[in-house]
């Protein structure tokens, strides 16, 4: 496993009442898995990502970023924090390497020294404020200071009962660093940075905390979270965890620090103990979250307020060790092809989640015959395809066989479907593609060779995310029109949150 060298985090920004929030994203890991720092820009372009943060200061991401006006925070990472929390010309050094070396050509805006250092590296924890300092004040050495703001992100697990919000504090026996800390922040004119992941709150609340709660999903009254001493209602944890902030923030009497939240996301696959790491849940969270915050909606603490947020991650990290989860946090593949389609109305044309907007459902290589005929046979029945072009005579006939046929049927089905999460999978032999499978005369629905319509349809095609089954209707060709037998059943397997 090749070190972890950077990553990007989905930037959703205001600071402060009055400040627009707009939308960045997170990269991946390991630079053998990632795309070029070229592809990686060229993404974030074509999905009009605007603010982006690096876990470190990768030389090569920094050139790429060049001339862009991406917005960009870079990182001192854990294993550097302890030699420049000990001296201010090891600081003035990384900070002339990494930061001046590249301004003004890469609009570098923040650097955050450190990452969950009372957690991860609490032997570093009594150098944080000098490392925070030092940096600072080579900041101020180079008249960037103003430009370039200096913070460092924590866990939420520094927050002790969080919930109600009101009675929420730090972690006393972190007091000597997190007062001082604070106190730099308020200083410099800097922010708070905070890691919220209300998925692993739900994972160890054993069903205190409801899924919907986690999700931003719509709450009636009777079941949102009201604080009993400030009367306050709460419809998500990730406000209650940020507002939890606020308040832990005014207990040492410090009540003018705005909150970045520099991770929050949902994975999109988990293993057999994490049933609710699902396409959906993920999509789900991530939409609502980014709504949310376009909305400038704030907290109910701070309402009016954005809170800008970094979604982790841009691409999954398939060579990350650990638990299923640990490797799909990305909105998109390595390989470009986004991972599910964010349900974003109205967010304009930031994170579409498609690069050109043309992706196609296509057969997947090595896919069983007998199943691909079966859902041939319900997209073009109860999937209410139109499978005429694949009649005799039609511009899709040929090749007349069962792969070429079930790649149109299915990728008219996930056109049809608005390429919603799980309306390209037929029990997993069916994968999106970024490639046009349009061949001679024969244009496939979502190409630039011609516009679709499609009737509205509610059903979804069966998806392997669902556990439960059901068979399928059975279409066949005969004289050159589709004639059905009898309906055997079928079953809807799995529905989108819209």
């Amino acid at each position: 496993m090749a070190t972890l060298l950077f990553f990007f985090l989905l930037a959703v920004s205001a600071v402060s009442a009055g400040e627009d929030a707009f939308i960045g994203v997170n990269l991946g890991t390991d630079l053998s898995d990632m795309p070029s720092p070229t592809q990686v820009v060229a993404l974030l372009k074509a999905q009009n990502i605007r603010h982006i943060r690096l876990y470190d200061a990768d030389r090569t991401m920094l050139l790429a970023l060049a001339n862009t006006g991406i917005q960009v925070t870079v990182s001192v990472p854990n294993d550097q924090l302890l030699g420049i929390g000990q001296s201010n010309a090891t600081a003035a050094n990384w900070v002339a390497r990494n930061v001046i070396a590249h301004v003004p050509a890469t609009n570098i805006t923040a650097i955050a020294v450190g990452s969950e250092v009372f957690s991860a590296l609490p032997n570093a924890a009594p150098v944080l404020v000098s490392a925070l300092k030092f940096i600072h004040s080579a900041l101020v050495a180079s008249n960037l200071d103003r430009q370039i703001r200096v913070s460092t992100p924590h866990s939420s697990s520094i927050i002790l009962d969080s919930f109600p919000p009101s009675q929420a504090f730090f972690n006393r026996s972190w007091d000597p660093v997190m007062v001082p800390l604070l106190k730099f922040l308020q200083s410099t004119d800097s922010y708070l940075m905070l890691n919220v992941y209300p998925y692993y709150d739900y994972m160890q609340s054993n069903g205190v905390i409801p899924l919907d709660y986690a999700l931003f999903r719509p709450l009636p009254p009777n079941k949102e979270a009201v604080d009993a001493n400030t009367l306050l209602h709460y419809t998500n944890v990730f406000e209650a965890i940020v507002d939890a902030a606020y308040f832990a923030m005014s207990y040492l009497n410090i009540t003018n620090i705005p909150i970045v939240v520099t991770e929050s996301g949902w994975p999109s696959k988990g293993d057999s103990a994490e049933p609710d790491a699902t396409l959906d849940n993920a999509n789900t969270y991530n939409s609502n979250l980014i709504r949310h915050v376009l909305n400038n909606t704030g907290t109910p603490k701070h309402p009016g307020i954005a809170v800008s947020t970094y979604i982790y991650e841009l691409y999954n990290e398939d060579l990350r060790p650990g638990s299923v989860s640990e490797k799909n946090w990305g909105l998109f593949n390595a390989d470009g092809v986004p991972v599910y389609t964010l349900h974003l109305t109205g967010a304009g044309t930031v994170l579409a989640n498609d690069t050109t907007n043309q992706t196609f459902c296509v057969v997947k290589e090595g896919a069983d015959k007998k199943m691909l005929q079966a859902a041939l046979d319900w997209a073009c029945g109860p999937g209410k395809v139109d499978c005429s072009p694949l009649l005799q005579g039609q511009p899709c006939y040929e090749p007349d066989n069962v792969l070429t046929h079930a790649t149109y049927a299915f990728n008219a089905y996930f056109q049809l479907m608005a390429k919603s999460p799980g309306t390209c999978d037929f029990k997993g032999v069916a994968t999106v593609t970024t490639t046009d499978p349009s061949h001679g005369t024969c244009i496939f629905p979502g190409s630039g060779g011609r516009n679709s319509t499609f009737v509205n349809s509610t059903s979804l095609a069966p998806s392997s995310n669902s556990t439960a089954s059901g068979c399928l209707s059975l279409f066949f060709y005969s004289g050159g029109s589709f004639t059905s037998s009898v309906i055997v059943g079928f079953l809807v397997l799995s529905a989108v949150l819209l």
